[in-house]
Order: structure tokens, then sequence, then C-alpha cells
């Protein structure tokens, strides 16, 4: 068998930082609040001007640099994104404009949180099949666009930006070993009994609106830990590892509160999670890739590393990802 290879990873963030004591001027909140329930401290907020697909674009661009790729060279874009520039077409075909590697397959993935997760499985069985050879595949969100501000609870918890990843289908690879570089394993999952647990009341189809974000926060949570850690566990048995053969875990960048009770239900030491949740809050599907680019850039997670990427989100959809660096 082959394998989906990581060649490059990159993320972009808006200019405009909004700590937890500036959102308190305008929300009935404090940095106290925010911190004890999700050790969030600030997040990003786009400004006129910055989109769901500038900032693919930017994140794009980045992964491309970090991966000494030529846009020309990439022949599938797939990104994820619950907060496209327009209803159609899709935000991924901006990008491929904007890169210049027109004529390549681009197009949209909606799994909100998981996003990235459905975008990379997709891309990867895509690479297997050798319908494409390199794949960019982009998580990007500016869900402050979609925050009810009057709402507290929801409000604080979100921010804008993306992350993009680089993958090639790597034909010399032919081991199903965990000690061969690549995508090893994915498992995904959804359930749609828990809609109303997190959803937006909006769409093209229903209110002509875009709505607004809705979440039952106590709910969320405890569905998250459970279906996180039977994923987790999941990949891990289908690998044939065990948990201390993993060297660090990127989540979703949700609330550290899922993060610690995550990690504990697994027996995973705190030093081994990816957290940067108090910088840039939950981002959405653009969450996974940005943590990545970061632990990666600041020298965290290096080559030969085994990384699972996990997540979960609206619909419910969830997953989790082995990937040998």
């Amino acid at each position: 068998m082959t394998r989906s290879r990581l060649r490059g990873t990159g993320s972009a963030l808006p200019a405009n930082v909004v700590t937890n004591a500036e959102l308190a001027e305008r929300v009935d909140t404090s940095d106290e609040w925010i911190v004890e329930r999700t050790g969030i401290r600030q997040r990003y907020i786009a400004e006129d001007g910055e989109t769901t697909s500038t900032l693919a674009i930017a994140a794009a661009r980045a992964a491309l640099d970090d991966a000494r790729i030529e846009a020309g060279e990439i022949d599938l874009i797939v990104l994820a994104t619950a907060t496209p520039d327009n209803t159609f077409p899709a935000t991924a075909t901006k990008v491929q404009h904007a890169l210049g590697c027109n004529g390549c397959i681009a197009f949209d993935v909606a799994a909100v949180c998981s996003g990235f997760l459905y975008a990379l499985a997709t891309a990867d069985s895509m690479l297997q099949s050798g319908m494409a050879k390199r794949a960019l595949v982009i998580g990007a969100e500016t869900f402050s666009r979609i925050l009810d501000w009057e709402d507290r609870t929801t409000c604080v918890l979100f921010g804008d930006g993306a992350g993009a990843i680089v993958i090639e289908r790597d034909d010399a690879s032919s081991s199903d070993s965990a000690d061969a570089p690549g995508i090893i394993s994915t498992r995904l999952h959804a359930d749609g009994a828990q809609h109303d647990l997190l959803y937006v009341d909006g769409g093209p189809s229903t209110t002509q609106t875009v709505g607004h974000l809705r979440m039952k926060g106590r709910e969320v949570f405890r569905h998250a830990v459970v279906n996180l850690a039977s994923v987790l566990h999941e990949v891990i048995e289908d690998a044939g590892i065990s948990t201390d053969d993993i060297d660090w875990v990127v989540p979703h960048q949700a609330n550290a509160r899922i993060l610690d009770a995550t990690a504990r239900k697994l027996g995973l030491p705190a030093e081994k999670i990816v957290v940067t949740v108090d910088q840039h809050a939950n981002t959405s599907a653009a969450s996974v890739p940005l943590a990545l680019d970061t632990a990666r850039r600041d020298g965290r997670i290096k080559d030969g590393d085994l990384v699972m990427l996990e997540a979960m989100g609206g619909g419910f959809t969830w997953g989790a990802s082995l990937i040998r660096i």
C-alpha cells in the first residue's frame, strides 16, 4: 500500500486580537469567568476585508512554502469550513484561483469542527485512488460572523483563523507499519440525532438567513469526552499501537476542560497534548491544522513523531487520524 505523507503546514490569523478584557467591555463577562470555564485568554477576530477565503489563501501559501512545492503542482484542494464566503461557489475555488492552480479539483467539506478531519480523510482517499498526487487540505473559518454577541455563553468561545497542510502520495512506500511516515489510520463518525445540541439557527433552505450559533454547552461537553475517547481507541487499535507510542495529540481546541478530560480518560499525560485554545479560542475547522502548524513551527512536533489528530463538532460529527510526520 502507499501512504499520503505530510509535506508542509501553514496557518493564518486575522490582524485583530481581542482579549477577554476587551470582550468584557461589550458583553456581560470577565477574564476570570472565561479562563476558569474554557482556558481561553484571547482570540483573533476578522475585520472588514478579511474573509474565510483570504485566511485560507494565506494559510495555503504558507503551507506551500513550507513544503517547497509550487501551486501548479497541486491537483486537489479540499477546504473544510462552516462559514464559506458564499453559499456557492465553493470557497476552495477562490483559493484555487488565487494560488494560480486553476484546473485542479477544488471543493468544500462541511462537518463543522470535525471538518478538517473529514477533509483530510477525503483527500487521503483520493490520493490513494490515484485521482490526485498532491493535495492542499485546508480548514478556514470566520466564526465571528455567525456569533450572537449578546450570548455570553457562546460568543466568548470562538475565533477566526485558518490552517493548511500539503500531503503527497508516496508511491515508494509499501509498508503498513506505524513506523512508516504518512497517514496511518483514520476513523470518522456522525450522529444527526444530536442536531439540537450544537447548530446554527438559519440557512438558505429554512430561514433564508445566515443565522447564529446555538449550543447547549454541558451536553456537548459530555458527548465530546465520550466520543473522542472512543474514536481515539478505535484508531489506536486499528494501527496496532498503544497510547504510550503516541508522541503528540493535536486536538480540536474547543475548551481546555474537554482537552483535560479526554486526556485523563485515555491515560495520556498533559505534556503530550498540544494546547493553543488559550491563544486562538475555538476556530472550528481551522482548529486542528492551526494547532498542528503552531506545534511544528515552535519545534515541539518533529519529523518522525507519531501524532494523533482528533476533533468533534456540530452534527454531531467526530473523528481521529494518526500520522507519522
